[in-house]
């Protein structure tokens, strides 16, 4: 089997996506791009409200992840997150 036999487009990954997206994050692991400290994306402190959310880790303060509502969209800068764990409702760890 070739590797251009495995290959679809984006769209095959809808499914995953919807499931990924739909769980509770807060209690999402999350790894910071400035310190390495990891810990649940609910224990990050948030900072602003007019121009957005940004959430900063407690340990060092970098941004960790930002979410800008633009119009008909929300914009979502991961840059800060190194790793994101995200428990799955009904899974036992």
């Amino acid at each position: 089997m070739q590797t251009e036999d495995l290959r679809l487009d984006g769209n095959a990954a809808g499914g995953v996506l919807r499931e990924l997206f739909a769980q509770e994050m807060t209690a999402a692991l999350g790894t910071c791009a400035g310190c390495g400290t990891t810990g649940a994306i609910g224990a990050l402190l948030e900072y602003g409200h007019d121009m957005g959310t940004i959430l900063r880790c407690p340990h060092c303060n970098s941004p960790v992840l930002r979410i800008v509502r633009a119009s008909s969209q929300m914009r979502v800068d991961l840059s800060g997150i190194l790793f994101l764990a995200i428990p799955m409702a009904g899974s036992v760890a």
